[in-house]
C-alpha cells in the first residue's frame, strides 16, 4: 500500500478539520496547520502557524514534506455587507485571511511537493451565486477560485483543484446566537434543492476527491446543494 502525506491548512475546525480526519481514515499522514492551538484526533499532527506569514508557513511545510495532497482551507469572518457600507480597511483584511494566505501557502508548499501531488483550494459558491451583500465575499473567494486553471497549466504534472461550498454548518457560524442561526439554516434549507445545509463532512468528502483523484485536475467543484439554482435572499 502506497502511504501519503497530506497538509490542510485551516486543519483545526469546520471544513478543513472534517478533510484531515476524512483522510487519516483514508490511510494518510495528516498534518493539520491551525493559528490557535484546539483539540484534534491524536492520529493528526498539529502545527501551529498563521497561513499569511510566509516564514510561519514555510517552516511547517518543511517539517511535513514531501507533501502529497495540499489542502487550502482558510478563511476569515469579514468581508460580507451592502457594498455602499463595507469598509475597505475590513474587506481588505479579509482579502489577507483568504485569498493572500491561500496564495502564500501555495508559493511555500511548492518545493515540498511530489511530483505527483496535488493542491485543493477551497472558495464559496457566493463566488457566482449574486447574492446581494456579497459583493466582497464574491471578490475574494472569485480571486481563490480564479487560481486553479492556470496554476493547473503551469505546475503540471501536479494537479490543481477547487472546491465551492454553499451554506455549510461549521464554526464559522459560531459568532451568530444559537437561535437566530436554528432558524436561518432551517428557512434556507427550504429554498435549496437539496432541501438540508450541508454539514463540514459532506463538503470533506467532496475536498478528498479532489485531493486524491489522480485524473482530475483545473476543476472547481460546486458542492453547494444547488443554492446557484435558488433564490437565497
Amino acid at each position: 500500500m502506497i502511504e501519503h502525506t497530506a497538509l490542510v491548512v485551516g486543519g483545526t475546525s469546520g471544513i478543513g478539520l472534517a478533510t484531515a480526519r476524512l483522510l487519516q481514515q483514508r490511510g494518510a499522514t495528516v498534518h493539520v496547520v491551525g493559528r490557535t492551538e484546539r483539540k484534534l484526533d491524536p492520529e493528526l499532527i498539529p502545527h501551529w502557524a498563521d497561513g499569511g506569514d510566509p516564514a510561519q508557513i514555510a517552516a511547517v511545510v518543511a517539517k511535513a514534506g514531501p507533501i502529497d495532497w495540499l489542502v487550502v482551507s482558510l478563511s476569515g469572518g469579514e468581508g460580507a455587507g451592502p457594498i455602499a457600507g463595507l469598509d475597505v480597511a475590513t474587506l481588505r483584511r479579509a482579502f489577507d485571511a483568504k485569498f493572500w494566505a491561500h496564495l502564500t501557502t501555495v508559493r511555500a508548499a511548492l518545493p515540498h511537493l511530489t511530483p505527483t501531488g496535488s493542491i485543493t483550494l477551497i472558495g464559496a459558491i457566493s463566488a457566482r451565486a449574486a447574492m446581494p451583500g456579497t459583493a466582497g465575499l464574491a471578490a475574494i473567494n472569485g480571486a481563490v477560485e480564479a487560481l486553479v486553471k492556470p496554476l493547473a497549466a503551469e505546475l503540471a504534472p501536479i494537479r490543481v483543484n477547487g472546491v465551492s461550498p454553499g451554506l455549510v454548518d461549521t464554526p464559522w457560524w459560531s459568532g451568530f446566537p444559537a437561535e437566530a442561526r436554528a432558524a436561518y439554516f432551517a428557512q434556507m434549507a427550504e429554498r435549496l434543492p437539496t432541501r438540508r445545509v450541508a454539514t463540514a463532512e459532506d463538503v470533506a468528502e467532496v475536498v478528498a476527491l479532489a485531493a486524491t483523484n489522480p485524473n482530475l485536475t483545473a476543476t472547481v467543484i460546486e458542492a453547494d446543494g444547488g443554492a446557484r439554482l435558488a433564490a437565497l435572499v
